[in-house]
């Protein structure tokens, strides 16, 4: 059986970090995740995914990410069922994510990456995102490997 989920979003809002009884780290948080197509007006649409991950994973996530951070993650889906106070039986779908990238700088949008250059001043580290310009890339055909 296969159950593999890869999803790139941004997070909605900041990371809860709690822990378990058994001090065991976990933090959820919401991905929101573009649509690959548009709807009939014409505008993009999103899915807001509830992801869950564990241990240093969820501390080094709570660390990093903030609400607007993009990240990918891999993982898989997961559901589970519990019963609320008033008895009532509720279901649960999401993602239990098992690796996370950080996809920009957490200073990205503040000032470009500095780094310390041996002669005692700084040096920009920042490159540009090839993607972000919204042009569309001329791609020849004759240039790719399959």
């Amino acid at each position: 059986m296969i159950n593999n989920v890869v999803l790139v979003g941004r997070v909605t809002r900041d990371v809860e970090l709690k822990y378990t009884p058994q001090n065991l780290a976990v933090a959820t948080f919401s991905l929101a995740v573009n649509r690959q197509f548009k709807n009939a007006n014409g505008e993009r649409q999103g899915d807001f995914i509830n992801c869950v991950i564990w241990r240093q994973q969820a501390e080094n996530l709570a660390n990093w990410a903030k609400q607007g951070s993009s990240i990918g993650i891999t993982g898989r889906i997961q559901t589970r069922n519990y019963e609320n106070q008033q008895g009532q039986r509720v279901y649960v779908t999401e993602v239990v994510a098992e690796n996370f990238q950080m996809l920009e700088s957490r200073n990205q949008e503040e000032k470009p990456i500095q780094s310390k250059s041996g002669a005692g001043g700084t040096q920009d580290m920042s490159y540009p995102n090839p993607f972000e310009s919204g042009k569309e890339m001329n791609i020849d055909g004759d240039n790719l490997p399959f």
